[in-house]
């Protein structure tokens, strides 16, 4: 059995994942992908991982914890997905890191499956935008507090799956750009419940209204309806269309930070886009792209 641990980044999901995998419970369930509900998942995690304080579970309470998880006597998947796995957003940034616990979370988190194979999933976010959404939900007054003393200009996401991959060099990991999802959304899906290449997801382009609205969204359909694409980069293509026409001022975000002129901003930008070539060329790292 694999366990796919979602793990955010924040900001990047609002469980908007979840919701389209648990739109597919039944069907997903049927090819041995079990999706449960964060309610029975997230507190269990979090209490049996500071019971243990890192040890690796012993059997019977591995067996306890995925019993309180699930109903199905097997699966082939598990999906658990939950932003705050590694921290709360406030904590999302320290020591010069992203999420500076994240690397014993993330072993706290495998010993919890010894027995299984585990994989992390991750997206990541251009740290000009990133770090001000964590900020704000924060609710920390103070930037400089919140930042605990990490240079902007200095974090990568390259170093926090480095330490990941260092503390857990079992786990493999799917990562793709929280900027390129709207277009990736099937495929990611795809990577994470594991389905085949002939399996539909229902409700698959709800997400696409929580960007372009109702409006465009039932224009996107009608037109993929009447002009189904071909290919996955012929939708990939129709999508983007679709999301300059009706979803540009959805994803834009304003900045006001205390110096962050647009030249400091374009080089946070051009910054994480030479990580992402470190992060493509990981070993163990699966990285989507459109």
């Amino acid at each position: 059995m694999e366990i796919v641990l979602h793990v955010g980044a924040h900001s990047t999901d609002e469980d908007n994942l979840l919701k389209c995998l648990y739109k597919n419970k039944a069907t997903l369930g049927q090819r041995g992908i079990v999706i449960p509900e964060p309610s029975r998942y997230r507190p269990a995690i979090r209490e049996t991982m500071q019971a243990l304080v890192g040890d690796v579970a012993p059997i019977e309470t591995q067996e306890a914890l995925l019993d309180s998880i699930m109903d199905e006597d097997q699966a082939e998947r598990v999906v658990l997905s939950h932003e705050s796995f590694f921290c709360v957003p406030g904590r999302s940034i320290g020591n010069g890191e992203f999420y500076p616990t994240a690397s014993f979370k993330a072993a706290r988190l495998r010993n919890l499956f010894s027995r299984e194979d585990v994989r992390f999933c991750i997206a990541v976010r251009n740290p000009a935008t990133f770090i001000p959404a964590v900020f704000e939900r924060a609710k920390d007054p103070n930037f400089e507090h919140f930042l605990d003393g990490s240079d902007p200009m200095a974090l990568r996401w390259s170093g926090l799956i480095t330490r990941i991959r260092s503390m857990v060099p079992d786990a493999p990991i799917t990562l793709w750009c929280n900027e390129d999802t709207p277009l990736l959304w099937p495929q990611i899906l795809k990577a994470i419940a594991g389905t085949d290449d002939g399996y539909r997801f229902e409700g698959v382009n709800d997400f696409l209204g929580t960007i372009m609205g109702r409006g465009g969204l039932n224009r996107l359909e009608s037109y993929l309806e009447t002009h189904p694409p071909q290919t996955e980069n012929q939708r990939e293509r129709i999508i983007a269309a679709f999301l300059d026409k009706f979803g540009a001022a959805a994803l834009e975000q304003e900045i006001d930070l205390p110096g962050w002129t647009e030249a400091y901003v374009n080089q946070l930008s051009e910054f994480y886009d030479r990580d992402l070539e470190l992060l493509d060329a990981m070993p163990g790292v699966t990285f989507l792209t459109p």
